[in-house]
């Protein structure tokens, strides 16, 4: 198939070595020119202006957006002119599923399909293969299983799940892409992947904190009135190798996943993790898997808690300590302490 990849960053530019790897045809466009040549040279056919991205694609065109959410918008009003009926628009970003579904019946008035792809792989997807949870009219996302399945893994080795054999309807899970159902449904899946996600992480983090920390009865504490006492400090003097534990985890533990390996490779290359601050992002999934549990009053609190500590790690809690520490002044007489 002939496609067009609008965006070129990480993932998008792997996506279109993936797709050309795999025999089909290229169009490329992005704002910084640089990224558009370097995948000239790769073997896709780059255009410098979106109408000539749109004429280089055959009907009915078929257009891929690999893009902050926060930009969809513009670019589809850009792209809208340029379009005829039956031509699709696929957005692979992390967009706010409610807003697939007002841009699918904003675009279904002039004939022009949406498709929404919840997309997960990072920059590993390119040898790896993409997950693709996809939402969109049957007809459309049929029309697209030839790009779909050049993006994903395939089965690979991993064997089937024990009792899948009696499923009769025909399914592509196992290929690493599935048609989750109409518009938004791609990326509400993508939503609550992402949330489990921030999850994940933080328990990974908070447990191999707990690790870092098991020698701290080694340490020399104050006896003051400020500092909670360490009543046994002879139960923490273990001096944890992290990098080792995580490697150990990796082979036949109930925890080991892949998450567990990027977490075993980042303390194998820089172990006290110096190239770090701290400072964790949230694009916005963490934020809206937590709107829909609230909505549908399922109780998600370790997600929550996660998507609570990231604001914290940016300094967003940083008032209210301050408050804290206020009122500790203010009823007892309790001056802060220094670092």
């Amino acid at each position: 198939m002939k496609i067009g990849m609008i965006g070129l960053g990480r993932m998008g530019a792997n996506m279109v070595r993936r797709l050309i790897k795999a025999g089909h045809q290229c169009v490329v466009y992005d704002r910084t020119q640089q990224a558009v040549d370097d995948l000239v040279k790769d073997g896709a056919d780059g255009s410098s202006a979106l109408t000539e991205f749109v004429s280089k694609l055959d009907e009915p065109r078929v257009i891929w957006l690999m893009i902050p959410a926060a930009v969809v918008d513009s670019s589809i009003s850009d792209l809208k002119s340029l379009l005829k009926k039956d031509d699709i628009i696929i957005d692979g970003g992390n967009s706010f599923y409610a807003d697939d579904i007002r841009r699918a019946k904003e675009l279904s008035a002039t004939g022009v399909n949406y498709v929404d792809v919840g997309t997960s792989g990072g920059v590993w997807g390119l040898e790896r293969g993409y997950c693709l949870m996809i939402g969109g009219e049957t007809k459309v996302v049929e029309h697209l299983d030839p790009i779909f399945a050049a993006l994903a893994p395939g089965r690979g080795d991993i064997p089937a799940t024990p009792g899948r054999e009696n499923i009769e309807r025909k399914s592509t899970a196992e290929q690493g892409y599935l048609h989750c159902g109409p518009n938004g449904a791609g990326h509400f899946v993508k939503m609550v992947h992402n949330g489990i996600e921030y999850g994940l992480m933080a328990a990974y983090a908070e447990g191999m904190g707990i690790l870092k920390k098991a020698n701290i009865g080694k340490a020399k504490h104050e006896a003051d009135a400020e500092t909670t006492p360490l009543r046994h400090p002879e139960n923490y003097m273990y001096d944890f190798n992290l990098a080792d534990i995580t490697e150990l985890w990796r082979r036949g533990s109930v925890v080991a996943s892949w998450l567990l390996d990027l977490t075993a490779t980042a303390l194998a290359e820089d172990p006290d993790l110096k190239a770090f601050s701290g400072r964790v992002s949230d694009s916005g999934e963490g934020r809206w898997t937590i709107n829909a549990a609230i909505d549908e009053a399922v109780p998600a609190p370790v997600l929550t808690s996660a998507l609570y500590s990231r604001f914290s790690s940016r300094g967003e809690s940083d008032y209210q300590d301050k408050l804290l520490s206020a009122m500790r002044f203010q009823f007892g007489g309790h001056h802060e302490k220094k670092a």
